[in-house]
């Protein structure tokens, strides 16, 4: 049964992936984009980071998105693929793979376009057969699960969990039992009754933690 801590408490990522979606503005996930010595951005989400401070350690995608003076400034940075099959947040993943960097948070993957936050949020099942993945939002964390899975949480912390493909779906430590839904709301809204929650799934899983403002110490940052 593989165990997820809550996000504040482990390990610094080998990369965060910085999608062209909303910026964060919440102390969490700032917290690790502050300081994670490797940020992969999708094209044009480098410009927000730079605005924000930082630079990217690379810039991943067919760079139509970012205007020419960064485009020049920055052009040693730039990795194109301009193969239309996938998008910017895959080519993003390929190319920390491809440099060994197997543990992962994705961030600004939310907000902006609908359409693009559901393809976003639906990629972390395929992701998870090859790295350690998780998404931070400025609400919560997604985490893909395949099979049993135990979390850390705190009493009453809200929960979701979307059924991807699972056949057979239980829980344990959680106000509401769970089944193998076959709609995505029926998952929503749940809560976690004590420090940690357990799930039993035949297959893929979406996990959604709420943060919890006032249960969690986060961080300041200072850029």
């Amino acid at each position: 049964m593989n165990y997820y801590p809550l996000v504040k408490t482990v390990a610094e990522p080998e990369a965060v992936i910085l999608a062209d979606g909303s910026f964060p503005v919440h102390p969490l996930p700032l917290s690790f984009l502050y300081r994670c010595r490797r940020i992969v951005c999708c094209d044009g989400a480098a410009e927000a980071l730079i605005q924000w401070g930082r630079e990217p350690e690379a810039i991943v995608g067919d760079g139509d998105s970012l205007n020419l003076a960064l485009r020049e400034r920055y052009a040693a940075l730039i990795h194109r693929e301009t193969e239309q099959e996938t998008n910017d947040l895959s080519k993003a993943f390929r190319y920390c793979l491809k440099r060994g960097w197997k543990k992962l948070f994705i961030l600004g993957a939310t907000g902006k376009r609908e359409d693009h936050t559901m393809g976003n949020i639906s990629l972390l099942s395929d992701y998870q057969a090859q790295a350690d993945v998780q998404m931070l939002t400025d609400y919560g964390l997604f985490t893909p699960v395949c099979g049993d899975a135990e979390f850390e949480c705190f009493p009453g912390q809200q929960v979701s969990v979307f059924n991807r493909d699972c056949r057979s779906l239980s829980g344990e430590g959680l106000v509401y039992p769970l089944s193998a839904f076959t709609n995505w709301w029926q998952g929503t809204l749940n809560e976690a009754l004590a420090g940690t929650f357990k799930i039993y799934a035949d297959k893929r899983l979406w996990v959604y933690r709420v943060y919890g403002a006032e249960k969690e110490n986060f961080p300041n940052v200072e850029k």
